[in-house]
């Protein structure tokens, strides 16, 4: 099952050195997901040849602008371009004020439902399921109320083993019935198990994104043995005061965060806009947590 996240915006609170504020997509199964939407997204979208319109769900972390000011442009654009299916929007309560606003005052009356769904801060909860995945809240320590997203790949039935398909001549329509568990009968009438006509799928992945938070531990539990993880870095160590007065973290407390959380791969992002060169924040991640990269823009990270 595809299940990768492209990184749209990898700067914190203004754009700079041609990095944008933050924003992923991320795809499951060819379905995409809007992880924030900072300013500019639009324009990442089609830089890196993403079709906005795919988009049926948008997670949006906090109302820190740098979060989510391309929103209300990116919705503005889909209700230009003829969009008219739903599309489901999550986020703290007061963006529905916020965007009940924008569109007020510009007379705006979009052709599509925009189904709202307000997430608390304070819990974790599931917001969202479908056939392949669930995502879930984190709750962050940050300036304002702030939530993490967690996306947990479903498991999956095993997978049928073609070349005994071929052998017994299994019609189409068993090959589910055996995934479920059904034994298979042959024209002879000898029983074939399930277990011996398929092999185990794969193992459910997990993709966890920590925005703007401070290094509290307070998180370490919800995102504990995730495949990939994204965590801010705003600063280095030696702005460990400047990070904490912001509630942000240094690129070395997020690796040992990723390590504390025995995390299979880091991704490092929301960087200062005093930083031009970022590879001094990975190797300074990298000392706590050796599998550490940076979220450059348009790279696109399998989970």
């Amino acid at each position: 099952m595809k299940f990768d996240v492209t990184i749209l915006g990898s700067s914190s609170a203004t754009p700079i050195f041609n990095r944008n504020p933050t924003s992923q997509l991320l795809n499951v199964n060819e379905k995409y997901f809007l992880i924030d939407c900072g300013e500019g997204t639009q324009n990442q979208l089609l830089r890196f040849g993403i079709k906005a319109p795919r988009i049926d769900h948008i997670f949006i972390s906090h109302l820190h602008g740098d979060h989510y000011l391309g929103l209300v442009g990116l919705l503005s654009s889909l209700h230009l371009n003829g969009r008219i299916k739903p599309l489901y929007l999550y986020g703290p309560p007061q963006l529905q004020e916020i965007i009940d606003i924008q569109f007020k005052y510009s007379q705006t009356q979009l052709r599509y439902s925009l189904i709202f769904s307000a997430i608390r801060s304070d819990i974790s909860t599931k917001i969202y399921e479908n056939y392949d995945v669930i995502v879930e809240t984190i709750p962050l320590d940050h300036r304002i109320e702030c939530t993490g997203f967690k996306f947990s790949e479903k498991k999956r039935l095993p997978k049928i083993i073609k070349e005994k398909v071929q052998k017994l001549e299994i019609p189409v329509d068993q090959i589910p019935l055996i995934k479920k568990g059904a034994p298979f009968i042959d024209k002879k009438g000898v029983v074939y198990l399930s277990k011996d006509l398929t092999t185990e799928a794969d193992h459910p992945k997990v993709y966890a994104y920590c925005s703007d938070t401070i290094c509290s531990w307070n998180y370490l539990s919800a995102i504990q043995n995730v495949d990939l993880l994204y965590h801010e870095a705003t600063f280095m160590n030696d702005m460990l005061d400047r990070a904490a007065e912001t509630f942000h973290t240094t690129s070395l407390q997020a690796g040992e965060i990723a390590l504390k959380a025995n995390v299979r791969k880091l991704i490092i992002g929301h960087f200062s806009a005093r930083y031009r060169e970022l590879e001094p924040l990975l190797e300074e991640c990298k000392t706590m947590f050796p599998n550490s990269f940076l979220a450059t823009e348009g790279q696109k990270f399998e989970v």
